[in-house]
């Protein structure tokens, strides 16, 4: 952890710390990247290859399919490890497959299967690097920044997901989808520079945490987080919720643009309601922790948002878009929000020799279910209708406040600072 002695607090925060300066700025440039890729990828497999809905749906899924697949060693890997090298090693090892991308299609040698393999691979190298990032704020940061730090990260995330559709929208059309691949490898560039520049020592590991065997490690940080009456309960919550955000997410633009009836622009402006929201949840997020405390305004929040996700189905062309965009725009403030006190709940709370296992695990379980959620999603479009699947999958975001209910938050204003043994049960 980064110690650092007291400081006067001012009106820029964090911001005045140069280490979290360049972490901001690449997690930020970096962010906007993959903002594109999300936009860029599909219309690649679309326009140029000519795919189908479905094909598109595997695209999206193998993303995030490594999560499952190699979560847990990656985690109990980066607690043997220094994080910043590898985060490194990720952001050139991502930029160099997109670059592939365009050199296949200008030599008329781009295949579906193609872009497959470049999805894991940035999939793959998302789950090293994310595992490492969320450990590594940590040693930047002092814990009492940790939720400070967090909500700024989350809200330029929350800002590159406005201007990505945004800006892979102008390139693609400027100079086609593909070209616009390369403009994601330069913020990957971007980023790896960034954390190059960072100046904090991270502490040395210690020999005998090296010999534990990489399989009882894993095991430690699955029965760390199982066990825990805090993370189980959130770590459940996210997984049922990620699964049914990208349930209805899959089929959102095809709803829009054939049941609604809305064109290109139109739909991109109502999508940025979502990202819009997330900026908002990003800014209110410390004060609501202050105001209420972290476990009751994480879980207020979510009582008061989520149900509104049922105005997406409801969504008719005219004045009926004002419920999608109230809806995306009130959901994604509680998932901003949830992100952020999440987040800096773990940093704080876990051990910091079992913090990469923990993130691991917690973000293993929460993103496999995104890919069941993407193909869930296009098969229920295909079998019941757009209108009938976002009914099907908004009526699970809506309660999915039930679960977090059903833990301690529900009796406690904050959530504890630091792990203690009896709190396991």
């Amino acid at each position: 952890m980064n110690d650092t002695p007291d400081r006067p607090r001012t009106r820029w925060g964090v911001f005045t710390q140069p280490d979290f300066r360049l972490l901001w700025t690449g997690e930020t440039v970096s962010g906007l990247g993959n903002s594109i890729t999300v936009v860029a990828l599909p219309l690649i497999a679309v326009e140029v290859l000519d795919a189908s809905s479905t094909a598109v749906g595997l695209l999206a899924a193998a993303v995030w399919l490594p999560w499952p697949l190699v979560g847990l060693p990656v985690g109990a890997w980066v607690d043997r490890i220094h994080k910043r090298p590898l985060m490194i090693a990720c952001d050139l090892v991502a930029g160099a497959a997109l670059v592939s991308i365009p050199l296949a299609a200008w030599l008329d040698a781009l295949t579906f299967q193609h872009l497959v393999v470049v999805a894991l691979i940035c999939g793959t190298a998302a789950v090293c690097f994310n595992t490492a990032y969320h450990s590594y704020i940590r040693i930047v940061l002092d814990d009492r920044d940790l939720l400070e730090g967090n909500a700024k990260l989350q809200g330029s995330e929350a800002a590159t997901q406005i201007a990505g559709p945004g800006v892979a929208g102008l390139l693609a059309q400027a100079f086609g989808a593909v070209t616009a691949l390369v403009a994601d490898a330069v913020t990957f560039l971007v980023s790896a520079v960034c954390l190059k520049r960072i100046s904090v020592v991270e502490p040395d590991r210690a020999l005998d945490e090296e010999r534990v065997p990489l399989r009882r490690q894993i095991s430690e940080g699955l029965r760390f987080v199982g066990r825990d009456r805090y993370l189980r309960p959130m770590v459940t919550w996210g997984a049922v919720i990620n699964m049914a955000l990208m349930g209805y997410q899959t089929v959102q633009v095809v709803f829009l643009v054939r049941t609604v009836g809305l064109n290109p622009a139109m739909v991109g402006l109502l999508l940025t309601s979502g990202s819009t929201g997330g900026i908002v949840g990003a800014l209110v997020a410390t004060r609501v922790s202050r105001r209420f405390g972290a476990a009751r305004g994480l879980l207020l929040l979510q009582v008061t948002t989520a149900p509104f996700a049922l105005l997406l189905p409801m969504t008719t062309a005219g004045p009926g878009l004002l419920l999608f965009a109230m809806g995306a725009f009130l959901v994604g403030i509680g998932i901003s929000v949830a992100n952020i006190v999440v987040g800096s709940f773990r940093q704080t709370y876990c051990p910091p020799h079992m913090l990469g296992r923990v993130v691991a695990t917690a973000m293993m379980i929460n993103h496999s279910t995104i890919p069941l959620g993407s193909l869930l999603g296009g098969v229920l479009g295909d079998a019941v209708g757009y209108r009938s699947a976002m009914w099907i999958m908004t009526g699970v975001v809506a309660p999915c406040w039930l679960v977090l209910a059903t833990s301690p938050m529900r009796r406690e204003r904050d959530l504890p600072q630091t792990y203690e043994p009896e709190q396991v049960q």
